[in-house]
């Protein structure tokens, strides 16, 4: 990590889990989270021959809401909640995990059929206090229904939040903003000045903001009172992250809590199997045992 004042830009050094790479931006040694944003991962790019794909097994969340939003390929998605959903390039799908859900993601079979491509974002939104024990829920909106937005010779999307006096129709349960922008070379953007916390990962390209340049697979924390000014030194796709901070979390594994005491009862209630079970999905992973409380 360096530190360009008043643009924080974090890098994430690539960690390989078998067929495809994943870079890990938040959290991150010098900044636990933007705004509501707790964790963040850059899947891919990564070509997969015939046969190949993602498998993660069945696993729990609590506290927090999965954000997923691809690029390229295709994701099966199932929850304990019923939900099977193929995730597919520009929809959107929002997992809410409140007080307790499973999940699984994994390549469909006919997609390992033939020689594929994987490349998206995955986040975590942490959720406030008063809605940790919220009902959990899965949102999924179509690509067609994504609104998307023409301005200054930049292509958005707006997968969360409100911008452009357009909000998205995906549910969210704090003020946060998700923007994705593809910038032909030499675009400038003036980053939004009304979101509390505001960051830019490049997930494809590279650019400058303000006096920093920012390359593929970097994310540029920004600072409030600077001018935030975004130009592509090349074509690029930017994703947008940002909002009201939620105050500090504990992380571990897949939970997300505000006290140590939910913690320790999420790990005693996932290893003594008392979440419900993903349907048709019969496989699970267990509850790490270096450091299972």
């Amino acid at each position: 990590m360096t530190t360009q004042t008043p643009v924080q830009v974090l890098r994430a050094a690539p960690l390989d889990l078998d067929s495809f790479t994943v870079r890990r931006l938040l959290p991150h040694d010098a900044r636990a989270s933007v705004g509501p944003f707790v964790f963040y991962d850059h899947m891919g790019p990564a070509d997969m021959p015939v046969g190949a794909g993602i498998d993660v097994r069945p696993h729990p969340h609590v506290g927090l809401a999965t954000l997923t939003y691809l690029f390229e390929g295709e994701i099966l998605h199932r929850d304990s909640l019923g939900s099977v959903q193929p995730i597919r390039p520009g929809a959107i799908n929002l997992m809410t995990a409140g007080r307790g859900i499973v999940h699984s993601e994994r390549t469909p079979a006919e997609v390992r059929a033939k020689p594929s491509r994987l490349h998206g974002i995955q986040t975590w939104l942490a959720l406030p206090a008063a809605h940790e024990d919220v009902a959990p829920a899965f949102t999924h909106v179509p690509a067609a229904k994504v609104p998307r937005i023409e301005r200054d010779g930049i292509r958005f999307e707006l997968v969360a939040g409100a911008a452009f006096g357009v909000t998205s129709p995906v549910p969210t349960h704090s003020k946060m903003l998700y923007l994705v922008a593809d910038l032909a070379r030499d675009a400038i953007w003036q980053l939004p000045s009304d979101v509390r916390e505001l960051a830019v990962h490049v997930a494809v390209g590279r650019v400058k903001v303000d006096d920093a340049v920012v390359e593929a697979g970097a994310m540029a924390v920004l600072d409030a009172k600077a001018r935030n000014v975004l130009v592509a030194l090349e074509p690029s796709k930017v994703v947008a992250i940002g909002g009201d901070p939620l105050g500090p979390r504990l992380l571990w594994w897949n939970f997300v809590t505000t006290t140590e005491a939910r913690m320790q009862r999420a790990k005693a209630r996932w290893r003594d199997g008392g979440f419900d079970r993903v349907a048709g999905d019969d496989e699970f992973i267990p509850l790490p045992a270096d450091e299972d409380g």
